[in-house]
C-alpha cells in the first residue's frame, strides 16, 4: 500500500436546486444524493473524528464580507482510509468479500451480453479480479490529472481518457460508453471502476492510497436545512456489532482492555456480556449451552463464543462444533502458539517443559508474564481430563498477572516495558473470525 490521495465526502451548494452530497475520493465520486443524507456512513467512524475541515465549495470570500463564521458549515467527520480499512473489514468489505462482489458483477453482466449479442459478434473476455484490482490500483488517484477539458471532439474525448487511451474498456464488466460522463482523466477513471458497492471500493483504493483522508462533511447539509445534526453519529452500529462471549469474568475484562489499548479504531465493534455483578454463563459448559439456546431461539446477533486454549476450552469447543451453528454465530479457541511448546509445568513427576497448547494455555497465558515480581511463571496440572486422555493445567499467579496487564495504560506501553505480543495474537484470531462472519453473510442477489 501506498501513494497519497484524498476521499472525500463533500456537499455543494446550487442555488434553489439543493445541496448535493457525495462520497469522493480525490475527486472520483463513488456515492451521490441531493436534499438529503443519504448512504449512512457513520458506522466507518468515531466520535474522535469530529473535526472542523474547510471546505472549498464554500464562498469563503462571502463570509468574510457578512463578517459570518463559516464553522458550522465545515463540520465533518474525517479519518486516513489505511485506518478506515479496519472498519470496512468488520462490516464484511475484506479483499475476499470484494473479489466475491467482483465475480458475481462481471458474471451477470457477461450473461446480459450474451443474451443481447448478435450470432457473428465476439465477446471480450472480462478482466478477472485480479486484473481489475491491478488496474484500480496502478496509480493512485491524486496521480491523476483533474484538469477540466471541455468539448466534444476527438481531441478532447482523448485527453480526458489520458494514460488509459487505448485500452479494451469493453473488458471492464459495465461498460458502456454513453454512461460515463467524465471531463478529466480522474472522473474518467471514476466512471469506469464505479460497479462496485462504495466500501468496496474504498478497500480496494486503499491498497495505493492508504494515507487518504476520508471526509464526511455534513456541515453544509446541516446549514441548508436538509438534515440535522443528530442524522450524522458516528460508531458501529448495533446490528453490526459482535457479541463475545466467554468462559468467565477474568476473559472479559482482559479483552476489553487489550481492544481499548491495542484495537481502539474498532473497539466499539464488540460487545461484552455484562459481568459487573457476576457471570451469568461462567464456564464451559455453560457457554456452550447458552450457545446452544441462542442458535435455536435464531437470535440475530453476531456472536463469538471464545474458548481457553486448555483442556476444558478443547471440550467444550469440540462440543460446540456439533451444533448446527447460523452464520452469525462462531465458536473459537484461543491460538495455538509456539511459546507454549516448551512451558514450565509442575506435576507429579516434578517442574518439566510441556506443550500447554489445549492443555493449560488460558487467557492469563497471553499476558506478559515477566512482570509482577513473581517466579518464572509456570502451569500447574490439576485434573485429568479423561474424555480427551489428557491433564487440565492452571497458570500459577494468573490472578496477579491479570491485575497487572489491567493496570497498563497506552502510554507505559508505549515505554515498552510490558510484551503485549501474545494478547495481540488474540485479538488478530478475534477479528478475523468478526471479519468472517461479517463476510459470510453477504448475499450477492440483496
Amino acid at each position: 500500500m501506498g501513494g497519497a490521495a484524498v476521499v472525500v465526502v463533500y456537499l455543494r451548494a446550487e442555488g434553489n436546486v439543493g445541496t448535493e452530497i457525495t462520497l469522493d475520493v480525490a475527486g472520483v465520486s463513488v456515492t451521490y444524493s441531493k436534499n438529503h443524507r443519504g448512504i449512512d456512513h457513520g458506522s466507518i467512524f468515531q466520535e474522535k473524528d469530529r473535526k472542523v475541515i474547510e471546505n472549498n465549495q464554500l464562498d469563503y470570500d462571502w463570509y468574510e464580507a457578512e463578517g459570518e463564521d463559516p464553522t458550522l458549515s465545515e463540520m465533518a467527520f474525517t479519518r486516513p482510509l489505511k485506518h478506515v480499512v479496519p472498519r470496512l473489514e468488520l462490516l464484511g468489505f475484506n479483499l475476499e468479500r470484494v473479489r466475491r462482489e467482483y465475480d458475481a458483477v462481471a458474471k451477470d453482466w457477461l450473461e446480459e451480453r450474451q443474451s443481447l449479442q448478435d450470432d457473428d459478434e465476439s465477446i471480450l473476455d472480462l478482466m478477472s479480479f485480479a486484473e481489475f484490482c491491478t488496474f484500480v490500483t496502478s496509480h493512485s488517484i491524486d496521480s491523476l490529472d483533474d484538469t477540466f477539458i471541455s468539448g466534444a471532439d476527438n481531441a478532447s474525448e482523448k485527453k480526458i481518457r489520458g494514460r488509459f487511451d487505448g485500452m479494451q474498456f469493453e473488458r471492464i464488466p459495465g461498460y458502456r460508453s454513453y454512461d460515463i460522463h467524465a471531463y478529466s482523466e480522474r472522473s474518467f477513471f471514476g466512471g469506469l471502476v464505479d460497479i462496485l458497492h462504495p466500501y468496496s471500493l474504498l478497500r480496494l483504493f486503499a491498497e495505493a492510497n492508504e494515507d487518504a483522508p476520508v471526509v464526511w462533511q455534513y456541515g453544509p447539509l446541516v446549514q441548508a436545512g436538509w438534515a440535522t445534526e443528530r442524522e450524522f453519529v458516528p460508531h458501529a452500529r448495533r446490528t453490526e456489532t459482535f457479541l463475545i462471549a466467554t468462559e468467565g469474568s477474568s476473559d472479559v475484562h482482559i479483552l476489553k482492555h487489550a481492544l481499548a489499548l491495542l484495537r481502539p479504531g474498532i473497539e466499539d465493534f464488540f460487545r461484552f456480556i455484562d459481568v459487573s455483578e457476576s457471570h451469568p454463563f461462567s464456564g464451559t459448559g455453560n457457554l456452550v449451552k447458552f450457545a446452544e439456546g441462542l442458535a435455536k431461539i435464531d437470535v440475530q446477533n453476531q456472536v463469538i463464543f471464545v474458548f481457553d486454549n486448555d483442556a476444558e476450552g478443547l471440550d467444550a469447543h469440540q462440543r460446540l462444533s456439533t451444533l448446527t451453528l447460523p452464520a452469525n454465530m462462531r465458536g473459537i479457541m484461543l491460538p495455538e502458539l509456539e511459546e507454549f511448546r516448551q512451558f514450565p509445568a509442575q506435576g507429579p513427576e516434578g517442574l518439566r517443559d510441556s506443550d500447554i497448547n489445549r492443555r493449560a494455555a488460558a487467557i492469563e497465558c497471553y499476558l506478559d508474564l515477566d512482570v509482577g515480581g513473581h517466579p518464572p511463571a509456570k502451569v500447574l496440572w490439576t485434573n485429568y481430563k479423561k474424555s480427551l486422555d489428557t491433564y487440565q493445567g492452571a497458570l500459577e499467579y494468573k490472578e496477579s498477572y491479570s491485575k497487572e496487564f489491567l493496570k497498563q495504560t497506552s502510554e507505559t506501553l508505549a515505554e515498552g516495558a510490558y510484551d503485549v505480543s501474545k494478547i495481540e495474537s488474540v485479538l488478530d484470531l478475534l477479528v478475523a473470525e468478526c471479519t468472517a462472519i461479517a463476510v459470510d453473510q453477504w448475499d450477492p442477489n440483496v
